[in-house]
């Protein structure tokens, strides 16, 4: 029984610092608005962190469910816990889930947030370099590119 109050500490602590991930998320949004760069790389610190111990955890959870019986190749990890009857555990992984799945949404948030600065940042490039009404290509990465008469589109 050792192995099941070790996957609920876990999980408990996984809950914890995900809800201190989310509120990092939300500031990070805020200082994207804001343009304040200093606590943006004080928050990209404490969220790497973070991620990095969630990433720990996670290996420690496959591999105290492996000892418990869980066979990766057999599905996800919920099934096997809710199928070993352990409704406590569950209701921790679930509560986690949902928790990890507010995060990645918030992440995403902020990338599109910095998706659209680049593009902003990108258009007033343009403007300073003097190729605002050049036609625009699309690059390999799927990024836009100003053609101007000084572009070489080959060479011999």
């Amino acid at each position: 029984m050792a192995t099941i109050d070790e996957l609920k500490d876990l999980l408990s602590q996984d809950i914890r610092q995900l809800e201190m991930l989310a509120d990092i998320l939300q500031q990070e949004k805020a200082c994207l608005s804001s343009s304040d760069i200093r606590k943006l790389e004080a928050l990209t610190g404490d969220k790497n962190a973070l991620l990095g111990q969630i990433r720990e955890r996670a290996k420690q959870k496959i591999r105290l469910l492996v000892a418990m019986g869980f066979r990766p190749e057999n599905g996800a990890p919920s099934r096997f816990i809710r199928s070993a009857g352990l409704t406590d555990v569950h209701a921790l992984w679930e509560e986690a889930d949902k928790r990890l799945k507010a995060c990645q949404e918030l992440n995403q948030t902020n990338g599109k947030v910095i998706s659209h600065l680049q593009k902003r940042l990108s258009r007033l490039t343009d403007i300073f370099r003097g190729v605002t009404g050049h036609q625009k290509l699309y690059g390999a990465q799927g990024e836009q590119k100003a053609m101007s008469h000084s572009t070489i589109l080959a060479s011999a």
